[in-house]
C-alpha cells in the first residue's frame, strides 16, 4: 500500500510522511478513527515506507523488493495481529483470509472480517497465545527490512491479555515499530493507550468519498455524490452502496415514504414485491439510506441551519416531513430502519419485514392506525 493509493486524509498523510522522512517515528502508534476512514490503509502505507529501499519525499518507491513484498502482505518483517475465532487461535492460522480481505479493500469492517472467518455468532478475540507469539517474534532479528513492524488491528479485542505486551511496547528493541489500529478508545486498555502516540483519523469528506468512488468504480459524479452523502464519511459503506446496482436509492425511498404516508396496503403490495426481489444486501442498504435520511431529519428539526446532507429533491421532502413529524416520531422511524436491517440479516421474510415497517411508519406519520385500508 502506498500513500498515493489512500483516499483523502491529506493532512494526516503529510504529518506521517514528515515523521517518516525525518526518521522520528514513535515506536508505538495508535491510529484511532471511525470505520471506513482509512486508518488501516495509512498504517500499511507507513509500514511499506519504513521498509522501502529507496523512499521518496512523498511515498515509498513501490518497485523495490521490500515494497513488492509489503504490497503483497508477505514481507517477513511486517507482521499482523487481528481478532480471530477460537480460544487458543492465533493470527498466523488466518493469514490467507487476512491477505484476501485486505487486498479486496483495506476499508473493511469487523463484521466483514468475522463473516469471512465464518464466525456467525461467535465473538472475535485476540488471544493470550497471540500475545505470546508477538513477544516471541520480536525477540528475533530483522530478516530483510529496515524495521520489525507489527500491525495490530482492533486492539479493542485484546482484553486483559494486552498486559502481556506492555513491556514490549514500552521498551522495544531498536528499529521496532508497533501500529495499533482501533475505533473505540474506551474499549482499549488504558495501560496500552498510555504507551502509544495517538493519531486521530477523521471521517472522510463527501468530496473525498465521491472522488474515490469515481476512481475505484467509475461511477458518474451525480451517483458518487449521492452515495457520499449516504456513506457519511465511511468509505466501506460507500463501496457497498456503489456495488448494489441501485441507480437511485433516494428516488425509490421517497416514493416508498409517500406510500407509507397514504397507508394503503393495495398500493404498498406491488412496491414491497419489488423490494423483496432486490436481494438482502440491497435491502439492507435501503434501510441504511433510511437511517441517513432520518438522521438528516433530526438535525433539520433541531437546527435552523439550511445545511443538510441531502440532495435537492430529498431536502425538499425532508423539510415537509420535519414540519409534520415530532422528534419522538422521527426517533421511532429511525429505530424501525435499524430493526429492518437486523431482521433482514436474520433471514426474516423481506415482504413481512417491509410491510411491518411500512405500517408502523404510517402510524408515526399520521398518529393513527389506519394503514390496513385496502
Amino acid at each position: 500500500m502506498q500513500f498515493k493509493d489512500i483516499i483523502g486524509q491529506q493532512e494526516v498523510k503529510a504529518d506521517l510522511l514528515a515523521q517518516l522522512r525525518e526518521e522520528r517515528v514513535p515506536h508505538a502508534q495508535l491510529f484511532l478513527g471511525p470505520e471506513g476512514c482509512g486508518k488501516l490503509a495509512l498504517a500499511l502505507a507507513c509500514a511499506q515506507y519504513l521498509q522501502c529501499e529507496q523512499p521518496g519525499q512523498d511515498d515509498s518507491c513501490g518497485s523495490c523488493g521490500n515494497c513488492t513484498r509489503a504490497s503483497l502482505l508477505t514481507h517477513p518483517d511486517i507482521h499482523f495481529s487481528f481478532p480471530v475465532v477460537g480460544p487458543k487461535a492465533t493470527s498466523t492460522e488466518f493469514l490467507e483470509q487476512w491477505r484476501a480481505q485486505v487486498k479486496e479493500s483495506p476499508y473493511f469492517s469487523v463484521n466483514d472480517w468475522m463473516q469471512r472467518l465464518g464466525a456467525e455468532n461467535k465473538q472475535g478475540n485476540i488471544t493470550a497465545e497471540e500475545c505470546l507469539q508477538i513477544v516471541k517474534t520480536f525477540g528475533l532479528k530483522v530478516f530483510e527490512g529496515n524495521y520489525k513492524v507489527w500491525l495490530l488491528w482492533m486492539p479493542e479485542y485484546l482484553g486483559k491479555e494486552g498486559n502481556r505486551l506492555l513491556k514490549l511496547i514500552e521498551e522495544p528493541e531498536p528499529h521496532t515499530v508497533f501500529f495499533l489500529i482501533g475505533e473505540q478508545s474506551d474499549r482499549i486498555l488504558n495501560t496500552i493507550l498510555s504507551r502509544c502516540q495517538l493519531y486521530r483519523i477523521p471521517p472522510l469528506s463527501d468530496e473525498e468519498i465521491a472522488e474515490g468512488l469515481h476512481t475505484a468504480q467509475g461511477l458518474d459524479s451525480e451517483r458518487s455524490r449521492e452515495i457520499a452523502r449516504m456513506a457519511d464519511g465511511n468509505f466501506r459503506d460507500a463501496i457497498q452502496l456503489g456495488q448494489t446496482g441501485e441507480a437511485h436509492i433516494s428516488d425509490n425511498f421517497l416514493e416508498w415514504m409517500r406510500l407509507c404516508f397514504q397507508g394503503k396496503v393495495s398500493k404498498l403490495h406491488p412496491w414491497i414485491d419489488l423490494f423483496a426481489g432486490i436481494g438482502r444486501e440491497n435491502q439492507k442498504q435501503f434501510f441504511r439510506y433510511g437511517l441517513h435520511f432520518s438522521g438528516a431529519l433530526v438535525r433539520m428539526k433541531a437546527s435552523d441551519s439550511e445545511e443538510v446532507r441531502l440532495g435537492d429533491k430529498e431536502a425538499a421532502t425532508a423539510r415537509k416531513l420535519a414540519e409534520l413529524l415530532s422528534e419522538d416520531a422521527l426517533f421511532g422511524i429511525a429505530s424501525l430502519f435499524n430493526e429492518g436491517i437486523l431482521l433482514i440479516e436474520r433471514n426474516i421474510n423481506p415482504r413481512i419485514v417491509m410491510m411491518d415497517v411500512s405500517l408502523h411508519i404510517h402510524e408515526h406519520m399520521t398518529g393513527r392506525i389506519s394503514a390496513f385500508r385496502s
